[in-house]
């Protein structure tokens, strides 16, 4: 199967709809000197081969009373528990990201929370899952880096190679 080629047009989609996934296809058309129905055809072909899986929406979590945040590392007893870990971990709101990792932690968190007595009441729900043995909690002070144009513009740059 051949691989799917993306070019200069469709990286400036790109990268105009990572800035906002909601700006019309209108405004990117008049940005790009092209036509509206150019760039519904190249959204959906990024679509349709996988490049581009939905659109996002930001939400200002600190505005909604939710500024804690925690990373969860979570011991599990053995592997075998651990689709039951997740499943309990999916239950609870307030765990915004899990991944299975190798290393030290079978299974890392991150938490939103209004506050540290609430974060402590989420902590101690995930370590009151059958098959965690315990978990290591790090406080995040403040989000430095959350940039998902960088990446991008570094995969085009290889891509273009």
């Amino acid at each position: 199967m051949a691989k799917f080629r993306l070019d200069e047009i469709d990286h400036q989609i790109l990268d105009m709809l990572i800035e906002n996934a909601r700006t019309p296809f209108t405004d990117i058309a008049k940005k790009l000197l092209v036509s509206a129905g150019t760039i519904h055809v190249r959204v959906k072909k990024m679509e349709d081969e996988g490049v581009i899986k939905g659109s996002t929406l930001t939400v200002d979590y600190d505005k909604m009373n939710y500024s804690f945040i925690a990373y969860i590392g979570l011991f599990i007893e053995n592997s075998s528990f651990t689709s039951r870990v997740i499943d309990a971990l999916y239950k609870i709101p307030e765990v915004t990201v899990a991944h299975l990792t190798t290393g030290k932690f079978a299974v890392f968190c991150k938490i939103r929370a209004k506050n540290t007595k609430h974060a402590k009441d989420i902590i101690f729900t995930i370590d009151d899952i059958p098959g965690v043995l315990r978990t290591e909690t790090s406080i995040s002070l403040e989000e430095v880096i959350n940039d998902k144009k960088r990446l991008m513009h570094a995969i085009f740059d290889d891509y273009k190679i």
